[in-house]
C-alpha cells in the first residue's frame, strides 16, 4: 500500500517548508512579499520554540551513562567511544558494523559485547542478559536485554517511507511489557511529532524533551531536520542530562544520557 500523507509528512518537515517559502521570496510579487516574510517569521518562531530546548540539567556524579548512536553501518565501536569522549555504562548502536565484535574482545575483554543478527549491537561494563530479537513483517527489530537492573528495548525501525509508522509502532508497544526501570533506546524512524508516539507519551519520558539541551532533531547529517532517534525512559526513572553529540561519521546524531542510580 502507499501512503500519500507518509511521504508528505517526511518530505515537509517545517524547517523545509521555511526555506521553501524564503526561495519563494525570490519570484513572489512584492506585494505579497511582506506576508510571506511574516509567516515565515511566524513558522520558525513555532519551530524553534518547540525544537530548541532551554532546561537545566542535574550534576551527573556517580550517575549511570547510556549512549545509544545509529552508526551507520561503516562505523561501530570504536567509532563511538571515541565520538563520545569516554567508556560509557552502557553503550546501544544501530546499524553496527562487523568489525565491532573482533574489536571488543581484543581492546575490551573485561566488557561485554553482543552484536545480534540485525546488526543491534551492545556494550556493558556489567553482565547482559539477552531475552530475545523479534524482527516484525516491516523489518523493524526490538531487542531486548536486561544489565544494571533496568530493562531495555533496543529499537531499530525500517526506514522504508511507504511502510505505515502505526504498525511498526504498535509492533513496538506489543513487546514493551515492563513499566518500571524500563529504557526504550533506538532509531525510531519515526519524528516525535507523530500521532502514533500516543503510547510512548502516556507511558514514559521522552529523555531530551525532559533533559536535553539544544535543538532535540537528530537527522540529517547534523541538520535539525527530524527527531527520528530517541530515548524514552518509564516515569519511575530520573533523567540527569542528555547530550546530544553531531558527528560527521553517520547521519545521526549520537544521543548520551546520564541516568540517576
Amino acid at each position: 500500500m502507499f501512503y500519500v500523507t507518509s511521504i508528505i509528512f517526511y518530505a515537509l518537515p517545517l524547517p523545509m517548508i521555511i526555506l521553501m517559502m524564503i526561495g519563494a521570496l525570490l519570484f513572489i510579487e512584492r506585494k505579497l512579499r511582506r506576508n510571506t516574510i511574516f509567516i515565515v517569521v511566524i513558522l520558525f518562531g513555532f519551530w524553534f520554540v518547540r525544537s530548541y530546548r532551554f532546561l537545566n540539567t542535574d550534576a551527573t556524579d556517580n550517575a549511570i551513562e547510556i549512549v545509544y548512536w545509529n552508526s551507520g553501518r561503516n562505523h561501530g565501536l570504536k567509532d563511538a567511544i571515541a565520538e563520545n569522549g569516554d567508556l560509557p555504562d552502557v553503550l546501544v548502536l544501530v546499524e553496527c558494523d562487523t568489525k565491532s565484535l573482533e574489536y571488543a574482545e581484543m581492546v575490551y575483554p573485561d566488557y561485554e559485547f553482543y552484536l545480534s543478527n540485525e546488526r543491534i549491537a551492545v556494550f556493558s561494563k556489567t553482565p547482559i542478559n539477552f531475552r530475545e530479537e523479534i524482527t516484525a513483517i516491516d523489518n523493524s527489530t526490538i531487542l531486548k536485554f536486561e544489565t544494571l537492573g533496568y530493562h531495555f528495548y533496543a529499537i531499530d525501525v525500517s526506514p522504508n517511507i511507504l511502510n505505515f509508522r502505526k504498525i511498526s509502532l504498535n509492533f513496538l508497544e506489543s513487546e514493551i511489557l515492563e513499566n518500571e526501570k524500563t529504557i526504550v533506546l533506538g532509531d525510531f524512524n519515526t519524528p516525535f511529532e507523530s500521532v502514533h508516539f500516543n503510547f510512548f507519551k502516556e507511558n514514559f519520558i521522552n529523555a531530551f524533551n525532559e533533559k536535553g539541551h539544544g535543538f532535540r532533531e537528530t537527522w540529517f547529517w547534523n541538520i535539525p531536520l527530524l527527531m527520528i532517534d530517541h530515548i524514552w525512559v518509564s516515569r519511575d526513572l530520573k533523567v540527569l542530562k542528555v547530550v546530544k553529540i553531531n558527528t560527521l561519521k553517520s547521519d545521526h546524531s549520537m544521543l548520551r544520557m546520564f541516568l540517576n542510580k
